[in-house]
């Protein structure tokens, strides 16, 4: 019988602990308003080892000759289900997602400073959430109380997310099939969003449709706050209001992408409202065609995680020049940090159940180099803000392009390339709305 992938992961982290005791609690409920909460979305380093999707849980990790993966949850409760739903309760849990053992969480506080005693070494990740930091010390002094019993207590502390960021770094096969299928999810509802888009309309009509696609194709959540930035708003980096009325001539930018079953997709498109580019704005998009190309040549096994970064930045500096937008020559031009001024941001990110995944782009000081199973966003940008020394026909001119980049073996594969981003292909879609 194959072990599912948490109950691997949880063997693989067991095997890199050694003796010792992990505790890793899942997100707590989070109030919106008054007796109102938001919806639900569970810690995806917890979520990443069991699979258990339901709030008030814990899981812990005890490590040694006999490891063991034990998981506290909320009770079978009959009366709370007609309210909330379905409750797995500890003996259904442990069935259903192969723990050890599984208890009441009520029984936390209870077995804790047990479970800690004699354990030279407490995994655990400080500084989170406070309360969890105050039962954790709680626990801990419990079990110092019982040194003339000549029971010990864990005399170091070690962060745990430091093991699990590694291992989430590389994605599996199944997270990969994930990843792929949420970034066609995302593709097929910006191409929804180009089909709809037109002069008059607002931005949370087309914000709507791209949230309908996502949950009509079956993910259960947007990974973030959907950026739908029109006209100057597409010059600001994180926007959220989308509530503008788009005008005819001006570009669209769209930063959106769906979470499914516990992954993201993150992908950002710019196109014209009325369907065809201006000359300035074909100038300066083309401009960050050519930098992303640039950047994901370079994904590949073997490069370090910068020079994706580095190759956009020549590229988009370059297009500064050429546009007349900033003076060269080029190398004095990136070394002044100038082209900051239309380009402020990094090229990417790690992505994965986070949207800004967890792992270290940095090793001993020195990037990082590329291995397969990296998921990765490149997306460089060109942002012209209405200014006295920037020509009238590129103000507020903003464009991003952004897709999920895999690293295979032998180099790269964009996970989110079912949407057009090149200026033919956008303006053909958009003839046929």
């Amino acid at each position: 019988m194959n072990k599912s992938p948490q109950l691997a992961r949880r063997q693989a982290l067991l095997a890199q602990m050694g003796r010792g005791i992990a505790i890793i609690p899942t997100a707590p409920e989070r109030q919106r308003n008054r007796d109102t909460d938001f919806p639900y979305r569970y810690d995806s380093y917890f979520h990443y080892l069991s699979n258990f999707s339901e709030p008030e849980a814990a899981l812990v990790l005890i490590g040694g000759a006999q490891p063991k993966s034990i998981l506290f949850c909320r009770d079978k409760n009959m009366e709370r289900e007609i309210w909330d739903g379905f409750r797995y309760g500890p003996e259904g849990a442990k069935s259903a997602f192969g723990f050890d053992e599984a208890h009441s969480v009520t029984k936390l506080d209870e077995l804790l400073p047990q479970l800690m005693a004699n354990q030279p070494v407490l995994y655990y990740t400080p500084g989170l959430d406070s309360a969890w930091d105050a039962r954790a010390m709680t626990w801990l002094n419990a079990v110092r109380a019982q040194a003339r019993v000549g029971v010990t207590a864990p005399t170091d502390i070690r962060d745990v997310h430091t093991l699990l960021d590694e291992m989430r770094l590389i994605k599996d096969a199944g997270e990969i099939a994930t990843m792929r299928r949420a970034g066609s999810i995302s593709a097929e509802a910006h191409c929804r969003a180009m089909r709809v888009a037109r002069p008059g309309a607002t931005e949370y009509e087309v914000e709507a449709e791209i949230l309908h696609e996502f949950r009509r194709e079956g993910s259960q959540y947007p990974a973030y706050g959907s950026i739908v930035a029109s006209g100057p708003n597409a010059c600001v980096l994180h926007y959220r209001s989308n509530d503008r009325t788009m005008q005819d001539g001006e570009l669209l930018l769209i930063d959106a992408g769906c979470e499914l079953d516990g992954y993201a997709a993150d992908i950002t498109r710019t196109f014209p409202v009325s369907g065809k580019f201006s000359g300035p704005q074909k100038a300066v998009y083309d401009v960050v065609l050519a930098a992303q190309t640039a950047a994901i040549a370079e994904i590949k096994p073997g490069n370090t995680y910068n020079q994706p970064h580095d190759t956009a930045t020549r590229v988009l500096a370059q297009g500064m020049i050429d546009l007349g937008l900033c003076k060269g020559p080029l190398d004095a031009l990136l070394e002044s940090g100038d082209y900051r001024r239309f380009y402020m941001h990094r090229t990417g990110h790690w992505l994965g159940r986070d949207v800004h995944d967890c792992g270290e782009y940095k090793i001993d000081g020195e990037w990082r180099p590329f291995k397969a199973g990296m998921v990765l966003t490149v997306e460089p940008g060109f942002y012209i803000r209405e200014a006295d020394d920037v020509p009238k026909e590129f103000w507020n001119i903003g464009v991003r392009i952004e897709d999920d980049v895999l690293v295979t073996d032998d180099g790269c594969s964009v996970l989110t390339a079912g949407v057009p981003k090149k200026t033919a292909d956008i303006e053909a879609l958009m003839r046929d709305r």
